[in-house]
């Protein structure tokens, strides 16, 4: 553990070393590369942050006879650490600052104005930040909804192929209950034609029999 909380005290003094000189050089960097530039070293300042909390873990773990010493050195990185916080901004205050002096030399503004115009001029930093902002969500929005509609028009798409499939078996099947139709009347009409021809075979030979059974009556009266 002590070697762990060693390493991390070793990287935090070569990472606070690499802030501490690249904060000298923010006042060299205008426009887009300056705020690259900022926003490099704010990342590189997170990481020392964590540095600092995973110290702070493994100085909870050591028994309280040996946190003394540690807990000493634990506040100095703490204050170093502010510090390197409060040289950033005063860092990119002075940049900005600056940007605001050349354009007020610029443009002839007095003295007696620079107070005023630099509030205007932060007042509408302002509002071009809440635009932004504004134009972004409307952007998510806009995606969205734009998602939501084409998943609206896929289903849609897919119910009409469904409904025209449906469609097309119930044509399908008229057709073939009309077939059937058809063939139920014909297998209808043929077994009646089948009755009819075998109660005139039945009437014919009850009337033979019946012609018979008579000549035979009047041969024996005979």
């Amino acid at each position: 553990m002590a070697s762990l909380f060693t390493s991390y005290e070793q990287q935090f003094s070569s990472l606070t070393a690499e802030i501490t000189q690249r904060v000298g050089l923010i006042p060299n960097h205008h426009g887009a590369d300056k705020k690259s530039f900022v926003s490099s070293v704010e990342r590189q300042l997170d990481e020392a942050q964590e540095l600092l909390e995973q110290m702070d873990l493994e100085v909870r773990e050591l028994p309280i006879s040996e946190r003394g010493k540690i807990m000493g050195r634990m506040k100095s990185y703490q204050t170093e650490f502010n510090n390197l916080e409060s040289q950033i901004r005063r860092a990119k205050t002075a940049s900005i600052n600056s940007t605001n002096k050349m354009r007020e030399e610029l443009l002839g503004i007095d003295d007696g104005d620079t107070d005023d115009q630099r509030a205007r001029l932060l007042d509408n930093s302002e509002r071009l930040e809440n635009c932004t902002r504004r134009l972004e969500v409307g952007y998510k929005v806009a995606t969205e909804t734009e998602r939501i509609g084409q998943d609206i028009l896929d289903n849609l798409h897919k119910d009409r192929e469904t409904i025209t499939r449906t469609r097309q078996r119930l044509k399908e099947g008229d057709a073939n209950l009309g077939k059937s139709s058809r063939i139920l009347s014909s297998m209808t009409r043929r077994i009646i034609q089948h009755r009819l021809l075998m109660f005139a075979i039945i009437a014919f030979m009850v009337i033979v029999i019946i012609i018979a059974i008579y000549f035979t009556v009047t041969n024996n009266k005979s």
